[in-house]
């Protein structure tokens, strides 16, 4: 009885955090047709069939869920883990930041950064204002705002993608089964504010986590959420997946999540690699990003809606891109690669 109790109230969070998701984007984007016309973008109406398969696949992704939850991956209560207070005295913050986000759109500005922000520590293609936001991945702003933004664009499925790196990740770990559970080291590449490494806390507790990302103030955001934890606190380090500063062989897991759309092909190449480089041999990658072409056609008109509205400059070339074969490429074997939602995850093992 408890857990059909468990359940129901898990099933009701979803359908309450998707239908304030939806609210949201209707909200927002009819004020912004009458206050900032020209920064709406033109988007393609949704098919009646892709929505029934949107339906379908949001209704797979809240089972597996919690099937991998009562199969112990991970502890029931993450299901219902998030700053509930926290986001809902940052959500005013949201609708203050939009008038400055419609004028970015108009004035098509995508370079709109802090004025200290030296350009030369971090690479072109970073120093942009991705999704349009204000100050791009650069202030303490922009990461205040993040995660709640991200719960409003998925509908509250979030956090339920982001688990999907759970599985293929620890049962890649069973390589290492020999050793103590506190000498295997996971490593989040572009951990941003935390979240991810956050839902690998709660299921390995006693694993050596890492956080590495380029942006100081979003890890300055993800050693405020982290430190919440009462178990052993990540160790968060500033970096650019291109050329990470660990040493070759050093890692036993690696995770990268909602990153790869936002490089250009020979960053999405380097990155592989250096996930490759740092990987003890046996050791699991397990990627996850937006869904492509190839897996997910019947979603064409969300992904080509995405690009319209957010500045993702490299979400085109994304979407259209054999990530399998650049796994193989870098010497990965073992590939496997699934679908959930608008999530594809990708998991791989370095031989």
């Amino acid at each position: 009885m408890a857990d059909t109790l468990t359940k129901l109230a898990y099933q009701a969070l979803q359908q309450g955090k998707s239908l304030v998701g939806v609210a949201h984007k209707e909200v927002s984007t009819k004020l912004m047709e009458l206050v900032a016309p020209k920064g709406a973008p033109k988007t393609r109406p949704i098919p009646p069939q892709m929505l029934m398969d949107l339906q379908a696949a949001n209704a797979a992704l809240m089972e597996i869920d919690w099937d991998e939850a009562e199969q112990g991956l991970y502890p029931t209560s993450l299901l219902f883990d998030a700053p509930w207070l926290d986001w809902a005295a940052r959500y005013p913050m949201v609708w203050l930041d939009m008038p400055s986000t419609w004028n970015r759109r108009s004035e098509r500005n995508v370079s709109d950064l802090p004025a200290d922000v030296e350009s030369d520590n971090y690479p072109d293609y970073y120093l942009q204002n991705f999704h349009h936001q204000t100050d791009g991945y650069l202030s303490d702003h922009s990461a205040s705002l993040y995660d709640l933004q991200v719960e409003i664009l998925f509908n509250g499925t979030a956090d339920p993608m982001r688990r999907r790196v759970i599985k293929p990740l620890v049962q890649g770990l069973r390589a290492f089964a020999e050793r103590p559970a506190s000498q295997l080291r996971v490593l989040d590449v572009a951990t941003g504010t935390g979240r991810t490494l956050r839902q690998v806390r709660a299921a390995l507790p006693q694993a050596q986590l890492v956080g590495l990302d380029l942006s100081s103030a979003y890890l300055r955001q993800a050693n405020r959420w982290l430190s919440q934890l009462p178990d052993e606190l990540p160790q968060l380090v500033q970096g650019n997946g291109e050329s990470m500063p660990f040493a070759s062989g050093s890692m036993q897991g690696v995770t990268c999540v909602f990153l790869l759309h936002e490089l250009p092909g020979d960053a999405r190449h380097n990155v592989i690699d250096e996930c490759f480089r740092v990987l003890e041999p046996g050791g699991v990658l397990v990627l996850a990003d937006s869904v492509q072409l190839a897996d997910s056609p019947q979603f064409e008109t969300a992904m080509d809606n995405f690009r319209r509205v957010f500045h993702e400059p490299y979400y085109a070339d994304y979407i259209r891109d054999d990530i399998a074969s650049r796994l193989s490429a870098a010497g990965f074997s073992g590939i496997r690669a699934t679908s959930h939602l608008m999530t594809r995850v990708w998991s791989a093992t370095k031989p």
